[in-house]
């Protein structure tokens, strides 16, 4: 017997060895590197046409995104890195940073059209306004504690702050920032903690947005009317969907072939950047597109999984944001190619041709490996009574909160 035991000891510590010296969780970086890689595959085979009529270069596109990668891999090392104590310090003052873009980009964009980007188009700030609202709001809601549900401690900053930051980008315009923006909010107030009230106010708050945007602005209006009248006939969509749908079809079950699309040679718009997963659907078929999806799966699933099992309550805000954030940027993409929703100019993370995108999207991949790293070091601490419970006198459901004699030792 002990012959066999000795070995099956060795042998698992040599396992266990690698993750304890890394840290890190290697199935996220696993995935992560997976979707990077097909997503590289994806951005040249979709832009090699692109890229020449632009540059003369059939590679041109696909250096830049190189180049892309290279510094977000750098932001991601970064971000896993830092401590959680320096994060909660550099919240407000990148906060403060993003809102100055934000103006930024409003005053020196010329003309009428849309002002995104500056530094010549490469650095979109609403990108970065995603990033910095999720670490913001994290340890703004850790810092409120118990008295996030109080109406004045918690709901009534959240909107003045939601106001402020999907105010300015939706005056670029940029309404699929804004949204994304006010659905992980949502979302994070909900994990900290939130009243049901609190969350139905919100709901209610933000369909009526939703409806005024709607009526009010050109955009909106007709991003709705198209969607409406390509539910009932899919030739009145608006010519995106039509071009996206019939990748789709064309792919067939396997696909065309990788490199094969037709509907990239000037038929499909931007085939690198937001319709890329339609390029994945004729070049790869249901097939190709299955995997697309099955990745984002997998990657949602082990974000989930990393921020529910902290013990830290920045922790656990921080990974759920990242991770929603992620799983709604890829579910509008893929949803508004395949006409299930009204249009909206989201990339799909870790795919789409983009320099802003890949670098914000790379450096939350760093805070979520940051906690997972987090939750190794202190794997038998639960400040947190459970998970998710639906107990309570006002029976909401809510993430527990830190008992009170844990409070008071961490206090002292």
């Amino acid at each position: 017997m002990s012959e066999v035991t000795v070995p099956s000891k060795r042998s698992a510590a040599a396992i266990s060895l690698p993750r304890r010296i890394l840290g890190y969780d290697m199935g996220l970086v696993l995935l992560t590197l997976i979707m990077v890689a097909f997503g590289l595959v994806m951005v040249y085979s979709a832009s090699w046409d692109v890229s020449w009529r632009l540059y003369g270069d059939s590679s041109a596109i696909f250096r830049r995104q190189l180049l892309n990668l290279g510094v977000a891999l750098a932001f991601m090392v970064a971000a896993a890195r830092v401590p959680l104590e320096w994060l909660r310090k550099a919240a407000v003052p990148l906060m403060g940073i993003t809102l100055l873009l934000l103006v930024v980009v409003l005053l020196v964009g010329a003309g009428g059209g849309p002002r995104r980007a500056i530094l010549g188009a490469s650095v979109q700030p609403s990108e970065l306004a995603k990033l910095a609202m999720i670490l913001y709001l994290a340890v703004w809601m850790e810092s409120k504690g118990e008295k996030l549900v109080e109406w004045g401690y918690g709901l009534g900053p959240l909107v003045v702050m939601l106001g402020i930051v999907a105010g300015l980008i939706l005056l670029q315009p940029d309404l699929s920032a804004a949204l994304t923006i006010g659905m992980v909010a949502f979302m994070m107030f909900y994990l900290a903690g939130a009243r049901w009230e609190q969350m139905l106010s919100i709901l209610v708050g933000s369909a009526a947005v939703g409806y005024l945007l709607v009526r009010v602005t050109n955009t909106g209006r007709e991003r709705w009317d198209y969607f409406l009248n390509g539910l009932v006939d899919v030739e009145k969509a608006s010519y995106h969907v039509q071009r996206s749908l019939q990748a789709f079809y064309q792919g067939g079950l396997f696909g065309r072939g990788l490199g094969a699309s037709r509907e990239k040679f000037g038929l499909l718009p931007a085939p690198h950047t937001d319709s890329i997963f339609a390029v994945v659907g004729e070049e790869l078929g249901l097939v190709g597109a299955s995997l697309v999806l099955l990745l984002f799966a997998l990657f949602i699933w082990r974000g989930f999984r990393l921020a529910m099992r902290q013990s830290d309550r920045l922790a656990l805000l921080l990974g759920g944001g990242v991770t929603f954030w992620v799983a709604i940027e890829a579910l509008i993409n893929m949803a508004v190619l395949l006409g299930l929703l009204p249009f909206a100019g989201n990339a799909l993370p870790f795919f789409s041709y983009g320099g802003s995108n890949l670098v914000t999207t790379m450096a939350g991949v760093g805070l979520l490996l940051n906690i997972s790293r987090n939750r190794t070091a202190r794997p038998v601490e639960r400040t947190y009574l459970a998970s998710l419970g639906g107990g309570g006198r006002d029976r909401r459901r809510r993430v527990s909160r830190v008992s009170r004699r844990r409070r008071a030792a961490r206090e002292r």
